[in-house]
């Protein structure tokens, strides 16, 4: 294979040892950049958070570079560029360099990054988080609790990030921002916690638009999962090992093979 065949399979092939452990890791650095962001909200000692500092930036050149092997390794890099991952991944890094220039109206960038977290959604549509769970129950629900959980993640750090220069003394750490996220996207609005900026009070009405269709959308997906789940028929395929499908299903659903008929239950049995 050529040099961008091999880089392909390396960050796109998931099934490989080597892609398996590459996107392992690089899912990891999204989540310890995620940690790193939240510490960095509490008052540490400065060589700690210059410590932190330096691995967030080090952390940015590995997606930095992963981000321009993916770009040059796409069969279509405008397809790429635009589509929903790579919007994704250039969110990721562009608020850090446009931060570094050091420009007053281009430090509100800097909020954008707590979108790092939705890098985790690529992981989502493969079988790299999920190909050690047993049931399709069971892989609705994490999907559902890491929407629900990105979701409240991201505006907690957009809250934090808007608030905290105006209102210090209230939305003093990230969990300050995490407790209100919650409080306003259930709706429940106790009203112990409230924004005074106007970028804040936009951020709220958009936090309880979201709570108001999101949670109630992805708790139906998750029971609809797990009705499905109560009315399937555990028969192992024979090709690809799925062993979860329809009672009535005579043919596997992810390659198709036949699939052996159930053994007749004998109603005298005891």
């Amino acid at each position: 294979m050529s040099l961008r065949q091999r880089l392909t399979t390396y960050l796109e092939d998931i099934d490989s040892p080597i892609g398996r452990t590459t996107n392992l890791i690089i899912a990891s650095l999204v989540a310890l950049s995620s940690i790193i962001f939240v510490i960095q909200t509490y008052p540490v000692p400065p060589l700690v958070r210059q410590g932190l500092n330096w691995l967030d930036m080090s952390i940015l050149a590995i997606f930095t570079i992963e981000y321009l092997l993916r770009l040059w390794c796409a069969s279509s890099r405008w397809q790429y560029f635009f589509s929903l991952y790579g919007l994704i991944d250039l969110l990721a890094i562009l608020p850090s360099f446009l931060v570094a220039i050091d420009i007053t109206f281009l430090r509100f960038l800097r909020i954008f990054r707590w979108f790092r977290i939705l890098r985790l959604v690529r992981f989502l549509e493969g079988r790299i988080l999920f190909n050690r769970l047993s049931s399709e129950d069971s892989v609705a629900l994490v999907r559902v609790l890491f929407t629900l959980f990105a979701i409240i993640f991201i505006f907690s750090g957009l809250i934090y990030q808007t608030e905290h220069n105006h209102n210090p003394e209230i939305f003093r750490t990230f969990f300050d921002a995490f407790y209100f996220s919650v409080v306003t996207m259930t709706t429940v609005g106790f009203g112990d916690v409230t924004p005074i900026s106007d970028t804040g009070r936009s951020l709220t009405v958009v936090m309880i638009l979201t709570g108001v269709t999101l949670i109630p959308w992805q708790l139906s997906t998750l029971v609809k999962e797990l009705v499905k789940a109560t009315t399937s028929q555990m028969l192992t395929c024979s090709q690809c090992g799925h062993a979860l499908h329809d009672a009535d299903a005579k043919f596997c659903k992810r390659c198709g093979t036949a699939l052996p008929l159930p053994e007749p239950t004998d109603p005298e049995a005891p």
